[in-house]
């Protein structure tokens, strides 16, 4: 298999730093033998933080990053010097990035925004210094705080498509030769089951400017939801596109079926997948007659929109687009 360049999961060791300790210190110069309690606090540790980059489309530049450790807050000293705060670690990932706490699977973070940040581990408070417990009955406390530790533990960041659209069908169903066809991105096309194994986007032209984004993601089979076939590294990637595409090539031996497995996995998957929009498109269309297409027509679900296209002939690719702009602006009535 091809190395690929896209990198949609990773495992990192991360240590956020530890607090300063606080300084147990007193006032002492050529004209004060013995002054009260000035002892500074302890800086911050640093923090490690997630920031969204839309510049960026996969998590191949964090492979080799096995472990991240955040700097130290330095501690406090005498004069009420405050330690200087650990310089925090910024990790820039694409957007529709997730970050986890692998031991329980806790979701941490969530990054949607360019230039949102999101802490992913905090660093430790800097202790208080000695001056911090002066009081009118203990005029020279002895003691000062030690700084907090930081928190560490393997984080889980896992990347999950943004698109507006997602294509969904089997393998070899002819999405790649659709997004090629009405987008500017170049998939690798070719007569064979799962030849796209990697997500592929590509911007939509639309009428007056207008765009949307669309993805070609990995061909689902029956079974994917357990984690057969490319299973949930497929299925992760399409629980954020708003509309799914459901493509099902003219000359499956049974056009219902075929739909009622994808959704099916889908709904083993997350039920609340069958919550969003759904369109089917049947492929391949330019060797259907009309009698064809109404028999093709009569299987299918009567509640979700159909169309039959041709990606190569560019048969309906217009209407296409038309259906999937609808069906992305539909607002839902309360």
């Amino acid at each position: 298999m091809e190395k690929s360049n896209f990198v949609d999961q990773i495992k990192i060791f991360c240590r956020s730093g530890h607090g300063g300790a606080g300084s147990k210190h007193f006032m002492r110069n050529k004209l004060t033998a013995k002054g009260g309690p000035d002892g500074g606090d302890g800086g911050r540790g640093a923090h490690i933080i997630l920031k969204g980059n839309t510049q960026l489309w996969t998590l191949l530049h964090l492979r080799y990053f096995k472990n991240i450790l955040a700097e130290d807050g330095e501690n406090g000293s005498g004069n009420n010097s405050t330690g200087r705060n650990g310089k925090d670690i910024i990790i820039e990932v694409p957007l529709g990035t997730i970050a986890k706490d692998e031991d329980t699977g806790m979701l941490l973070a969530e990054i949607l925004e360019d230039g949102q940040e999101a802490i992913l581990m905090k660093g430790g408070r800097g202790g208080l210094g000695n001056s911090n417990f002066k009081t009118s009955t203990n005029q020279a406390p002895e003691y000062a705080q030690p700084g907090e530790d930081g928190e560490e533990g393997i984080r889980v960041l896992e990347l999950k498509v943004l698109a507006d659209v997602g294509l969904v069908g089997f393998p070899n169903a002819g999405k790649s030769t659709l997004l090629s066809s009405i987008t500017a991105a170049k998939p690798k096309i070719a007569d064979y089951a799962f030849t796209t194994l990697v997500p592929q986007l590509g911007m939509v032209d639309y009428r007056d400017s207008k765009s949307f984004c669309m993805a070609d993601l990995p061909g689902i089979i029956e079974g994917a939801a357990e984690g057969k076939g490319l299973g949930h590294r497929f299925l992760r990637h399409i629980e954020r596109n708003s509309v799914l595409l459901f493509l099902i090539p003219a000359d499956s031996k049974d056009h219902r079926q075929e739909f009622e497995i994808l959704r099916a996995e889908l709904e083993k998957y997350n039920p609340e997948m069958l919550q969003k929009d759904f369109v089917i498109a049947i492929s391949k269309s330019d060797m259907l007659d009309d009698e064809l297409k109404n028999a093709i027509g009569a299987e299918l679900p009567k509640t979700i929109p159909h169309i039959f296209i041709s990606s190569v002939t560019g048969y309906h690719l217009t209407e296409l687009k038309d259906l999937l702009w609808q069906a992305l602006n539909s607002k839902p009535v309360n």
